[in-house]
């Protein structure tokens, strides 16, 4: 590694280090699906499966920090992170731990994702086991490979089909067996609110991303067509819960998360007028935010939906 392009500073605590290094603040993309798919399989099987919950949630971590400890050494080693990123501190680019420390924690968080995901494949089998290694895959994928997902412009896709589909319908296959079209339907509703996420991050690295040979979606798109993907993307959310009420009763309780969609737009208002890094850090942040609301409320109107109609 070129250390002229490194940006040395003074070594911080290791909790400092780990908190920078697993990025705590983007698992709420891999929590939200679970517990909307975990609403989903509730309300068709009728039984709470804390179990399955909480070891794909623990499966799901350990995929998203695998997939960030990855990208935080393989893009010091690719010179994309330099002293001058905009973004939050990644800590190969300042010199706290060498790309190959970091590279060996993130393939132990891979592996521990399919140690967890061993107890799953024990209740889902088959499908599950595809499932599972083709997640532990993409997140390699994502960074890694001779054509890493990061560098091009299909990201947000991936995202919605990993963060969404495959999460939500894994979770529902495992308390029920089956992926029902509402799951599919709710799978894609919680992946596009992922999907921004990734979609503000690279708008907001635009610039290094284009010098360093990317093209992502952000850069093909410009600031003004991504801000208008961003509405785009909030619009598919209040379909996706409009097509959860078209199956009826239970499902309607899940347009209850409808009550989320003004504070995403208020994101969207602020993403209009961002002009520094700062800015989108924020924006980054509350879209986070705003998909665990999302998945809780909404998957909190669809338990209550069904405890109410059973109760009637």
């Amino acid at each position: 590694m070129d250390r002229s392009m490194t940006q040395m500073s003074p070594r911080p605590s290791w909790p400092t280090i780990v908190w920078h290094a697993i990025r705590p603040r983007t698992l709420p993309l891999s929590l939200s699906p679970i517990l909307a798919g975990s609403a989903v399989g509730w309300v068709e099987s009728g039984v709470l499966r804390l179990d399955v919950t909480l070891v794909a949630a623990l499966s799901t971590a350990a995929i998203q920090i695998g997939t960030n400890l990855q990208n935080d050494a393989a893009d010091t080693l690719n010179q994309t992170d330099s002293a001058e990123r905009i973004g939050p501190v990644r800590v190969t680019e300042r010199g706290w731990l060498t790309p190959r420390q970091v590279m060996a924690a993130a393939y132990g968080a891979f592996a521990l994702a399919l140690f967890c995901g061993l107890y799953l494949v024990a209740i889902g089998g088959l499908p599950i086991l595809v499932l599972g290694i083709l997640s532990v895959l993409a997140g390699y994928a994502y960074s890694g490979g001779p054509f890493p997902i990061s560098r091009g412009p299909l990201g947000e896709l991936f995202v919605i089909f990993f963060f969404g589909l495959v999460a939500v319908g894994g979770v529902v296959y495992l308390y029920t067996g089956s992926i029902s079209p509402p799951a599919l339907v709710m799978g894609v509703t919680l992946g596009l609110p992922a999907a921004a996420v990734l979609l503000v991050n690279n708008l907001r690295d635009r610039e290094g991303d284009r010098e360093a040979g990317r093209a992502t979606l952000a850069i093909l798109l410009g600031p003004v067509g991504s801000v208008w993907l961003f509405g785009g993307l909030l619009a598919g959310v209040a379909l996706g819960l409009l097509g959860m009420v078209a199956f009826g009763v239970p499902w309607t309780g899940a347009a209850l998360g409808l009550a989320v969609l003004p504070f995403g737009v208020r994101i969207w208002r602020a993403l209009m007028g961002a002009a520094s890094g700062e800015d989108y850090n924020q924006c980054l942040a509350r879209t986070g935010v705003f998909q665990l609301l999302l998945a809780l409320v909404a998957g909190a109107g669809l338990v209550v939906g069904a405890y109410l109609h059973g109760a009637a």
